[in-house]
């Protein structure tokens, strides 16, 4: 198809099968680093993305996990998306996949099963897919620890990069997003009997307490430093000999990121005898609007041309495989997959009703990159 309303009619004329395969990919489970969930939810992408592609997908094996990949020789686009969830295994059980009016539930639903579902419908609708790449990847909801390199990797060989993960919640596009650091903050103390003589012991969760309370004086502006799991001790009997602090750290620009590695990293014990370790460290840097500018104008001159509601854009504050790819100066644009909400939360939910004009917007802004290019620099997009 060649024409956007011809598009848009394909998209409107998939719409059940649509919400078809939503539900048979949100049953498919798929927990973070749960090899067989995870195998058994690409089995089933292979296939669905193998006939859209027209061409086998790669499998690519990284610490066990499978992502799937469908480069392109001259690669002008890629596609890129994530299947795996933040559900454990049998959430589906208690919170089954349905449908009420135009709203869909399910663990993954919106972040971000619908959003493939779309993808892989707006291949069928273009006449040529051999200068579009498309990447899956199931390590997203850890960090991307294993898929990174090779989501750079494709990036690099792209002209431009199409995120599906979830618009927000009134359908706007995200033009920016936080960059992420990720801490693992280990105190090491000394044990003792709590009971008997807890003086002879260095209290490793007294000691976490206070580093919770120094971090977050760390936070300034719209840049949030949280403490998130802290565990500590073994026995209810025993001065705690060990504890361990995650540190959530969430920031607008590289310099921000950089200022809180810098004091995360200057943390000193406050009880005598304790002692610090820090792990990790920034983990994606920003998602600069700039990079996104001539994407979002090109998706307003496709929503234009197909008639739909104007597109804006929007800044969102979580971070995910656009960051990387936007870091290395590739034109991207996230929020491309279903309009819903609630991501991560057990209510979360896709309104199905608007997944055929999303699969057609995605549709022709590929056909139109791949006739045109990138439009030329014009005024700043509204946001």
């Amino acid at each position: 198809m060649t024409d956007v309303t011809d598009m848009l009619r394909g998209a409107q004329v998939r719409a059940t099968s649509m919400v078809d395969r939503l539900a048979e990919l949100v049953t498919c489970e798929s927990p973070p680093g749960a090899v067989d969930g995870l195998s058994a939810c690409a089995d089933l992408l292979d296939t669905w993305g193998s006939t859209a592609m027209g061409r086998p997908a790669q499998r690519v094996t990284v610490d066990g996990l499978p992502h799937l990949l469908w480069p392109a020789a001259q690669q002008q686009v890629l596609l890129l998306g994530h299947f795996d969830t933040v559900w454990p295994a049998g959430t589906i059980q208690q919170w089954p996949f349905s449908v009420r009016g135009t709203l869909a539930t399910g663990p993954g639903v919106c972040d971000m099963k619908a959003g493939i579902v779309q993808m892989l419908t707006a291949l069928t609708l273009l006449p040529d897919t051999s200068r579009v790449g498309l990447l899956l990847t199931c390590d997203e909801e850890s960090g991307s620890p294993g898929s990174r390199a090779l989501i750079e990797q494709q990036a690099a060989r792209s002209g431009a990069v199409l995120v599906g993960e979830p618009s927000t919640e009134a359908g706007e596009l995200k033009v920016a997003r936080k960059g992420g650091s990720a801490y693992r903050l280990t105190v090491r103390g000394r044990a003792a009997h709590a009971g008997v003589e807890p003086h002879r012991g260095v209290n490793a969760g007294v000691e976490a307490a206070h580093q919770v309370l120094a971090v977050q004086r760390f936070a300034a502006g719209e840049t949030t430093v949280t403490p998130t799991v802290l565990t500590a001790g073994t026995m209810s009997n025993v001065v705690p000999e060990s504890a361990v602090l995650s540190i959530d750290v969430r920031a607008w620009t590289r310099e921000e990121l950089h200022r809180v590695d810098d004091l995360v990293r200057a943390l000193r014990p406050h009880l005598a005898g304790s002692r610090l370790s820090v792990g990790g460290g920034i983990n994606r840097y920003p998602l600069l609007e700039e990079v996104s500018a001539p994407l979002l104008r090109l998706a307003q001159d496709a929503a234009a041309r197909l008639g739909l509601p104007p597109v804006r854009g929007a800044y969102a504050s979580g971070a995910s495989d656009a960051n990387f790819t936007g870091a290395l100066g590739v034109p991207t644009l996230d929020g491309l997959g279903g309009v819903g909400g609630l991501p991560h939360a057990r209510g979360e939910w896709v309104d199905v009703s608007r997944m055929p004009e999303r699969t057609a917007l995605l549709a022709a802004m590929v056909g139109q990159l791949l006739t045109a290019g990138l439009p030329t620099p014009a005024s700043a997009p509204s946001t």
